[in-house]
């Protein structure tokens, strides 16, 4: 009998940022295929902001570098301002791996090159991922903490 494991379906809400629309098509079939379904896509930095503006939901932005207009360190820079609990993984062609190191100093979670790996950028996703409900898990003990401060057990 032939079993193939799936894999657990991810419950990330992304945002795909890339001005190569084949690129974009094809990635999302990919992620598909995966179970990944809860994505969308975007085609410049300026799109991107309006977006997260509009869409307060989302976990982790897949963000390329090279992009006419706002380019992906000055989006990256705005996303981090605005919504610094959203995590971003940068994708880089040749030659722009400076930009990446850059934009890791400026906040974002990882980068790969590329083309990538699928199987690679569902990696970094959930880890992504894993990391906001970390933070946010963080912030809610803290406010928890600072609400009850004042209640005594005994």
């Amino acid at each position: 009998m032939d079993v193939k494991l799936k894999r657990k379906r991810m419950n990330v809400k992304l945002l795909l940022v890339d001005d190569e629309k084949n690129f974009l098509d094809a990635i999302s079939k990919r992620l598909k295929k995966k179970g990944i379904e809860d994505f969308y896509c975007v085609y410049s930095g300026e799109e991107c902001l309006y977006f997260l503006n509009k869409n307060k939901s989302i976990d982790v932005v897949v963000l390329d570098i090279k992009m006419p207009g706002i380019d992906g360190i000055e989006t990256l820079k705005a996303i981090k301002t605005s919504y610094p609990l959203i995590e971003v993984i940068l994708l880089t062609g040749h030659g722009t791996v400076e930009s990446a190191i850059e934009g890791m100093k400026l906040g974002a979670y990882d980068y790969l090159m590329k083309p990538c790996e699928l199987e690679d950028l569902i990696e970094k996703i959930e880890a992504a991922k894993k990391r906001k409900e970390e933070y946010e898990a963080k912030i809610l003990e803290a406010k928890i903490k600072d609400k009850t401060a004042h209640l005594s057990w005994d």
